[in-house]
C-alpha cells in the first residue's frame, strides 16, 4: 500500500504556491493545458479557466493534492479522459483539476482468482488488450471504451452494449483504494467473491461521480474470454415501435442476448450519412448471442423478430458481427457532425420501451424537433440526442428534455442509466429522489467531504 509524508504548509502562499512547492512539475498553470478541462463531451463549458492542473503520477501525489485542498479550502475536480456526457468533470475558476490519466498501470493479474488490480487512469480498451495473454477480460463495454478510463467507468457506473448479459461496472468491481477529501488513504471491498463485512462503501463509491473521494486503484472482477459460437441478427422494422416490441418479446421469451440495440430512424439516417451509405428509412434492431447456446438462441430470436414483421439477416462469424455493430458504434460520431449534442440517458423498465419511444415521438411533434435515439434494449436504457447550433442549450431544448424526463419517471424509469447526473441533470434530481432521499444523500456526502471541496456543483 502506498504511503506518503507531507511537507508542512508554507505560510503565506495559497493553493497554487503550495501545489508548486509540493508537487513540482506535476503541476501546470499553462492556459493551453487548462482550457480543455473546461469542457467534456456534454457540450457544456465552464465560465473560465481553473486554478491549476495536477497530473498525478502516484498515490502520494493524489494525497498531497487533497491535503493542500483541505488546508486551503480549494475545490478539486477529478478528471480522467474527459469523455463524460453529463458535465461531471468540467472545471472552472478557483478549482484544482486532478488528472488521473498518468496513473494507468495494470498492477496485478490473478488468473486463479479471475481478478486484476488497476490504477484508475487506465483506458478501458487498453486494459482488455493487456489481459488478452491471460485469456481474461473486463466486461464493462461503454461506447467510449477506446477512450474512457476505468476510473471514469466507476464514477458513473458505466454500462454499454454488453451490460444486458454481463452487467454494469458495479458488477465487475470487488474493491477500491480511495483518497478521501482530507488526504487519508482507505481500502474498500475485498478480493473474495463474497464479502458482507460492514456497510458496502465500495458500492457507494461507484456512481458517485467524484463527489465522495478519489479512486486511485480498483480490484476488478474478470471473466474468461468468450470463445466459440457467436450469432448476430440485424433486423429492419418499418417503425421504432415494431423494433421496441420485438426487443421486449425477445427478453420476455427467456432469451439472454449479450447485446441488443435499437437504432431509431433519424439515428439511422444520421449514421448512414456519416458512413456514406444509402438509407431507405426504418429502424434497426441488433441482437447478438455468444457462448455455446448462441446458435439456438439466435434461431429463437429470429422466429420472434420475423413473427413481428422484422426483416432479418444473421451473421455467425465475428468479423461480420463486428461489421453489423459498427453501425451502432458510429452513432455518437455521426451526431457530433450535426451540431452541438445534448446526449440524454434515460432508463425505463424493458416492457415500457415501446411506450417510451412513443413518448419521444410525441415530444418531437410538440416541439417541432428531431430527437435521434438509440437504446440498449436489453436493459431499457435509451439515449435520446438533442442537436442544436451554438454552445448554449436553447430554452426549447430544455423544455423538451423536461418532458422527456417526466415521461421516463412516470413509466417507472430513471433520469440516468450510466452517464450520471453531473451538472446536466441536477435540476431534475429532486423529481426522482424526492426531498427526504435527496437530503439524506447530501448528508452522506457531507460525511465524506465535510468542506464540500470534491466536485462542487455536480450532482447534489
Amino acid at each position: 500500500m502506498s504511503t506518503t509524508s507531507y511537507a508542512e504548509p508554507v505560510i503565506g502562499i495559497g493553493a497554487q504556491g503550495q501545489l508548486a512547492h509540493d508537487l513540482g512539475d506535476a503541476v501546470s498553470f499553462d492556459p493551453a493545458r487548462l482550457a480543455p478541462t473546461q469542457s467534456d463531451k456534454s457540450g457544456h463549458r465552464s465560465a473560465g479557466l481553473p486554478l491549476a492542473l495536477v497530473t498525478a503520477r502516484t498515490v502520494s501525489d493524489v494525497q498531497a493534492v487533497m491535503r493542500i485542498a483541505t488546508d486551503t479550502r480549494t475545490p478539486v475536480v477529478i478528471r480522467g479522459a474527459g469523455t463524460g456526457l453529463a458535465g461531471g468533470a468540467i472545471a472552472g475558476p478557483g478549482e484544482i483539476v486532478l488528472s488521473m490519466l498518468a496513473m494507468d498501470a495494470l498492477l496485478e493479474v490473478s488468473v486463479d482468482d479471475e481478478l486484476a488490480v488497476v490504477q484508475s487512469g487506465i483506458i478501458n480498451a487498453d486494459l482488455n488488450t493487456q489481459l488478452e495473454p491471460y485469456g481474461l477480460w473486463f466486461a464493462p463495454d461503454p461506447a467510449s471504451r477506446a477512450i474512457s478510463t476505468v476510473g471514469g467507468n466507476i464514477a458513473t457506473n458505466a454500462g454499454g452494449l454488453l451490460c444486458a448479459k454481463y452487467g454494469v461496472t458495479r458488477d465487475s468491481i470487488l474493491g477500491l483504494t480511495i483518497v478521501l477529501a482530507d488526504g487519508r488513504l482507505m481500502t474498500l471491498g475485498h478480493r473474495t467473491v463474497k464479502g458482507v463485512t460492514g456497510l458496502d462503501f465500495t458500492a457507494l463509491m461507484i456512481g458517485s461521480e467524484g463527489t465522495l473521494g478519489v479512486v486511485v486503484e480498483a480490484t476488478v472482477k474478470l471473466r474468461p474470454v468468450v470463445t466459440g459460437a457467436i450469432a448476430t441478427i440485424a433486423a429492419h422494422f418499418s417503425s421504432v415501435d415494431g423494433a421496441a416490441r420485438a426487443s421486449s418479446v425477445v427478453t420476455a421469451s427467456g432469451l439472454h442476448p449479450a447485446m441488443m440495440e435499437i437504432i431509431g430512424e433519424s439515428a439511422m439516417a444520421g449514421i448512414s450519412r456519416h458512413l456514406g451509405r444509402e438509407f431507405d428509412g426504418g429502424t434497426q434492431l441488433l441482437v447478438q448471442f455468444d457462448g455455446p447456446g448462441a446458435a439456438a438462441e439466435a434461431d429463437a430470436a429470429l422466429a420472434v423478430i420475423r413473427s413481428l414483421g422484422g426483416a432479418a439477416e444473421l451473421a455467425t462469424d465475428r468479423a461480420s458481427s463486428e461489421e453489423l455493430f459498427a453501425v451502432r458504434r458510429a452513432f455518437h460520431p455521426a451526431m457530433e457532425k450535426l451540431g452541438t449534442v445534448l446526449i440524454e440517458d434515460i432508463c425505463v423498465p424493458r416492457s415500457q420501451l415501446p411506450t417510451m419511444f412513443a413518448a419521444i415521438g410525441e415530444i418531437e411533434q410538440r416541439y417541432g424537433i428531431t430527437i435521434p435515439t438509440v437504446a440498449h434494449a436489453g436493459d431499457g436504457n435509451l439515449h435520446p440526442n438533442f442537436i442544436f447550433a451554438g454552445p448554449e442549450v436553447p430554452a426549447q431544448i430544455w423544455a423538451a428534455a423536461d418532458d422527456l424526463f417526466g415521461a421516463a419517471l412516470r413509466l417507472g424509469g430513471t433520469l440516468t442509466g450510466e452517464h450520471g447526473i453531473g451538472i446536466l441533470k441536477r435540476r431534475w434530481l429532486r423529481d426522482e429522489l424526492g426531498d427526504a432521499q435527496l437530503d439524506l444523500q447530501r448528508q452522506v456526502k457531507a460525511v465524506f467531504d465535510p468542506l464540500g471541496i470534491l466536485n462542487p456543483g455536480k450532482v447534489f
